[in-house]
């Protein structure tokens, strides 16, 4: 009976050792809503699961085609709309992004963006952000992208 007892919880110890192994791998997912990418992943989170990375974003709808061409404000509520979906495929919020990293093509659109994101970011308590103006993005059509690290920590 001691001997059944203790392989018992050999067995228990292990399945749980090999159910942490699993949970612990680090996790890349491709939320629907967003485009396709190709040699990326829109949304990468830690093995340990306090942390997501945020590809950038830009202005492309679900079939990958160019939103808002030459509209900035467009644009840039395209971009917070596709940093949503990226957020909510990891049960995050805009509430729980640390940090943005903002490229723009022309700094005069600043003030639009800014009227953008007031809208999405809690302004009492916005992320950390660095904006870098930028010659060209990867497609000339497109003005804005925003890439996120979100904290996740809460969320276990």
């Amino acid at each position: 009976m001691i001997l059944r007892a203790a392989l018992c919880a050999a067995l228990l110890v292990a399945s749980g050792a090999v159910l942490e192994a699993q949970t612990s791998a680090t996790r890349f997912i491709n939320p629907p809503g967003l485009a396709r990418p190709t040699g990326f992943t829109h949304v990468v989170v830690s093995a340990d699961r306090r942390t997501a990375y945020i590809a950038g974003q830009v202005a492309r709808d679900s079939a990958g085609a160019v939103v808002g061409v030459g509209d900035f404000e467009a644009q840039a509520e395209k971009v917070f709309a596709n940093l949503r979906l990226a957020l909510a495929s990891v049960g995050a919020s805009f509430g729980d992004v640390m940090k943005t990293t903002t490229f723009v093509t022309d700094v005069k659109n600043v003030a639009a963006l800014r009227q953008v994101r007031e809208r999405y970011v809690d302004q009492a308590h916005p992320p950390a952000n660095s904006l870098i103006p930028v010659p060209a993005l990867a497609q000339p059509d497109l003005l804005l992208e925003i890439e996120a690290v979100v904290d996740l920590s809460g969320k276990q």
